[in-house]
């Protein structure tokens, strides 16, 4: 396949975490927003956001995701310039207390090359790259790390009556073309991780499967990120509403998406999920 050639503007080519083989790699969420699902509302003052994404460090995130924008069920769209106003400030001030990676989580270019510029290394779209036709050319102008994900529709109707009539072959090549797209735009091989988009556009039954075999997707020949926390399915599951009593679930999740293939678990409970992610490697890695 015949490869776009793109300026780079960072000449460091080396992957973050070439092969994710040494461990599981947790993933903070640092919501800037009003109205996520979970912590909507909680980090949009600068500095306590700073403090957080301080905090899940301490607690054993290997990365900070920030998100000016909700993906939650029927949210609604915002505009580039209130999503930049919302990341920008938090993420240059993270990048001046911290070394540890910091990913965007936008679905808009713009957002993303002005986070880019700011020092993000990893941009997670939940689009898979089709919400922007300029978010793979801007990737690999960049040389970025890039989370693509699998969501069937757009926050605003993807939980509409969700159906698939082969769930993972649906998905798999739902990511297939998304790769594509990434390749032919010139982002790295090695830079690209993929995401079955657990809560996007799936029903309890499609949750539950997606765990069960997760496994299949190694088959893409890239490293997974799995996002489980605190979803609405473990609430099903337990009949627990409350977002707070979701830990154990959340945590039972991860367990089973580790020893399915995960290599990245993003989630709210760092200290929590990396204590379980650290004890879950060791048991796995042993003999």
């Amino acid at each position: 396949m015949m490869r776009i050639s793109q300026p780079r503007v960072d000449t460091d080519t080396k992957p973050l975490h070439p092969a994710f083989s040494d461990k599981t790699y947790i993933m903070g969420v640092l919501n800037i927003t009003p109205d996520s699902f979970s912590d909507g509302g909680l980090y949009l003052d600068k500095e306590k956001a700073v403090e957080y994404a301080l905090d899940m460090v301490r607690d054993g995130a290997d990365i900070i995701d920030v998100g000016g924008e909700s993906a939650r069920p029927f949210a609604k769209d915002i505009s580039v310039e209130e999503e930049l106003n919302r990341v920008l400030p938090v993420i240059e001030a993270i990048r001046k207390k911290i070394s540890t990676p910091v990913s965007i989580d936008t679905r808009k270019s713009l957002v993303a090359e002005r986070s880019l510029k700011a020092g993000v290394k990893i941009v997670n779209d939940v689009s898979g790259l089709k919400n922007d036709p300029d978010m793979a050319p801007i990737v690999a102008k960049y040389n970025a790390e890039l989370i693509i994900m699998h969501t069937k529709g757009t926050p605003q109707d993807m939980q509409i009556d969700p159906t698939y009539k082969n769930l993972i072959e649906e998905i798999i090549k739902s990511l297939r073309e998304s790769l594509n797209i990434a390749r032919r735009a010139g982002v790295d091989k090695d830079k690209i991780i993929i995401d079955p988009g657990i809560g996007f556009g799936k029903r309890l039954k499609h949750n539950l499967e997606i765990l069960n075999r997760l496994d299949e997707f190694k088959g893409l020949g890239q490293p997974i990120c799995v996002g489980t926390s605190r979803k609405s399915f473990i609430g099903k599951v337990l009949g627990l509403p409350n977002l707070e009593d979701r830990l154990a679930g959340t945590i039972a999740t991860c367990v089973v998406a580790i020893m399915k293939g995960a290599n990245i678990l993003r989630v709210h409970d760092v200290k929590e999920v990396a204590k379980a992610a650290r004890i879950t490697d060791s048991i796995l890695r042993a003999g």
